[in-house]
């Protein structure tokens, strides 16, 4: 597994403003937005493209596209679909399935309660969408469900990171093509399975809480 943590000075600094408890909604949703597409710059520099012929208003000229099957974005319901728009930003042609994965806060287990993908992902390139890699466990889900599929690539992105969910990727994909982007490598997990310093409950700060 390839790991990527960003280092730029604009993704820590959007980053700050999203750990921050006072920051509103409306501005995390759109930091959130803003991240996600900073990011994907860096995720998508394997994205598969083939080569093709245009012509400029001066001449023929040589150059790529991207190669078919499309590129599939998958974001991890809920949270994941605050990351969504910032990656169709870059990736405006890319086909978007979704993966509703929740995580039992007694056992730390993820559970599939939705999902909206093609039946048959052969040759597909697959970019997972989910703010927070925490115990690893639903994104690990997520992952091997696109493998199961027929998936030959899955890059993952997160906003931030913890080194046991890393890890627990890791264990979970071995000797699969994956790719983990990260924002932020925070410090560990706290004993509720929370990133320390982290930035709280993403699906909650973006879409409030849900009784």
């Amino acid at each position: 597994m390839r790991v990527i943590v960003a280092d730029h000075p604009l993704i820590t600094h959007k980053l700050t403003v999203l750990r921050d408890e006072r920051t509103p909604q409306p501005v995390f949703r759109a930091l959130a937005e803003e991240l996600v597409a900073l990011l994907a710059y860096e995720a998508t520099r394997a994205v598969r493209v083939e080569p093709v012929t245009i012509r400029t208003p001066v001449t023929r000229a040589e150059g790529v596209a991207l190669s078919r099957p499309l590129p599939l974005v998958v974001p991890i319901l809920r949270a994941g679909l605050g990351m969504l728009q910032g990656m169709l930003n870059l990736l405006p042609t890319a086909e978007v399935g979704f993966l509703g994965m929740a995580r039992d806060e007694r056992t730390l287990r993820p559970t599939t309660y939705a999902e909206r993908l093609p039946d048959d992902l052969s040759g597909r390139q697959c970019f997972v969408l989910d703010p927070m890699l925490a115990t690893g466990g639903s994104l690990g889900a997520a992952i091997s469900f696109l493998f199961d599929r027929g998936a030959d690539d899955v890059t993952a992105i997160c906003l931030l990171g913890a080194p046991e969910g890393v890890a627990a990727i890791e264990r979970m994909t071995e000797g699969r093509t994956v790719t983990l982007v990260l924002g932020s490598l925070d410090e560990r997990l706290d004993e509720r399975g929370f990133i320390v310093p982290g930035l709280g409950d993403a699906g909650d700060r973006l879409y409030g809480t849900v009784d």
